[in-house]
Formats: structure tokens, C-alpha cells, sequence
């Protein structure tokens, strides 16, 4: 079996002390491909540093997530210009609309969202996207730009039947992480997930967040890992009524052409 993680924010602080180790445990559970998410200016920049770093194992996206909106300004813009060009960035983001926290205001979350977008376009990226209590305001401006951009997937997906019903009938990718392990809030995904086609599904752990609260032995800390990837391909299979080994061929399968990668 094996996997790969779209998204992975490897660039933590909780992963400096032992990223070495964490990749080996990641390639032991069967993870032979891994994105690291670029959430803003200098996480971007670091994200590449990773997948120079390890070439065939990490690639990178760069972006501007919503809550850091307000501190996108032009050098930021051109920044982000120049790393979307580098062979080793996927895609444009992780970039979207969050008005479930607002730690920047909705104004701002707009205007980048937008800018981010028009790079994809002009650049021909894929899109790593996040969405929050914003659905409307996202859809509408994805709306605009997504016949310009190759492909777009919506990244931790968490959001109702409605809204993924939008996104697939905008063609787009659905990314799950290990939300649906959630008895608390993610127990809708569970139903939700057999609705997503074959080759639109993506899984991701979201790491260091979002650790699956059915892993078992429970860890004792609270980070999640790449190497946990494997066991929410298996509780996705579950849901969706077909082995893990068809859910891992299918999702790896998918990833691999929406980013482009190489063989792990």
C-alpha cells in the first residue's frame, strides 16, 4: 500500500526537533509521497527549503492562508510569484476564506484570496484551498476563476452535503484528513465521503493537527503525524464500503496526478 499526504505542515515547530524521524515513520506506514503546506511568506519559503531538501519524498505548495490575509501586501504577492515557479511547488495555497476564527478581516481574507487565484491562473497552479464558515463568499469567488486553473482541491474538507455537492460539481478535489475520526463534529463525513468519485478523492493528515481520535494505542501527546495517514484511509475504506487497498490505489492514484509527482 501506498500513500500520499497533500497535506502535511511539516514546517511546524513541534517537527524541527525530529523531522528525520517522523519521515522514517511515515515511510514504514506506507506514506512514500508528502506536500507541505505553505501557509504564509515565510512558511512557503520554508516548505520549499523541506522538499529541496528531500527531493522525491516532499514538494511544496505556497500560499497565504486566510488568517494571515492581513499581512498580504505586494512583496508578499511577488514573493509567492516567484516560489509558485519553482519545480519543487505544486500549488497555489493553502489559501481560501476562514470566518469561523476571522483573525483577519473579512476584507482582507477577499483580497488575498483573490490575488492567490489570479496567480494560479496566470501561472496555470493547481489550487490548495481552505474554506470555514464562508462558504458562499468562497464559492462565489472560485466561481470566477476556476475555468482559468488546471485543478483546485478543497483542502481538510469539513462542510455539508450542500457545499460538496459545489465543489464536485465545480470539478473540483475533496481533501479528508482525519476529521471523520471525530465523533464530536465529523461523523457526517462519515456518509458524506461515499458521495466523492474515485479520482476526486484526496486524504491528507493535516499534521501536526487534527490527530485521529480513533487511533489506537492512543498516543500520548496530541501530534498528529504523517504516519497516521494510514489508518485514516482505513476508516475512510470503512465508510465508503471498499478495502483500503482500493481507497490508497484510488486517492494515490488521484494525488499523483493532481500534483504531478513522481513515483515514491
Amino acid at each position: 500500500m501506498q500513500l500520499v499526504d497533500i497535506g502535511a505542515n511539516l514546517t511546524h515547530e513541534s517537527f524541527r526537533h525530529d523531522l528525520d524521524a517522523v519521515l522514517e515513520r511515515a515511510r514504514a506506514h506506507g506514506v512514500t509521497r508528502l506536500v507541505v503546506t505553505g501557509a504564509s511568506r515565510e512558511g512557503s519559503e520554508h516548505a520549499l527549503a523541506l522538499a529541496r531538501a528531500h527531493p522525491g519524498l516532499l514538494w511544496a505548495t505556497a500560499g497565504v492562508h486566510p488568517h494571515h490575509a492581513v499581512d498580504y501586501d505586494e512583496a508578499t504577492d511577488a514573493r509567492l510569484r516567484e516560489l509558485a515557479q519553482d519545480p519543487a511547488v505544486r500549488a497555489v495555497g493553502e489559501t481560501g476564506l476562514d470566518y469561523h476564527r476571522n483573525y483577519s478581516p473579512r476584507e482582507a481574507q477577499l483580497e488575498a484570496f483573490e490575488r492567490q487565484l489570479a496567480i494560479a491562473a496566470e501561472l496555470g497552479k493547481p489550487l490548495f484551498l481552505h474554506q470555514r464558515d464562508a462558504h458562499a463568499d468562497f464559492l462565489a469567488l472560485l466561481r470566477r476563476y476556476r475555468d482559468r486553473v488546471p485543478t483546485a482541491v478543497v483542502h481538510c474538507f469539513t462542510d455539508t452535503g450542500e457545499a460538496l455537492r459545489d465543489y464536485l460539481d465545480l470539478d473540483c478535489h475533496i481533501g479528508i484528513t482525519g476529521w471523520i475520526c471525530d465523533e464530536r463534529r465529523g461523523t457526517h463525513l462519515r456518509e458524506l465521503v461515499k458521495d466523492i468519485p474515485a479520482g476526486r478523492l484526496l486524504i491528507e493528515t493535516d499534521a501536526p493537527y487534527l490527530l485521529p481520535r480513533t487511533v489506537r494505542p492512543h498516543p500520548s501527546h496530541r501530534r498528529n503525524e504523517p504516519m497516521y495517514l494510514k489508518h485514516i484511509c482505513e476508516e475512510i475504506a470503512r465508510d465508503r464500503g471498499e478495502s483500503a487497498e482500493t481507497t490508497a490505489a484510488h486517492s494515490t492514484a488521484a494525488a499523483v496526478a493532481f500534483f504531478g509527482l513522481a513515483e515514491g
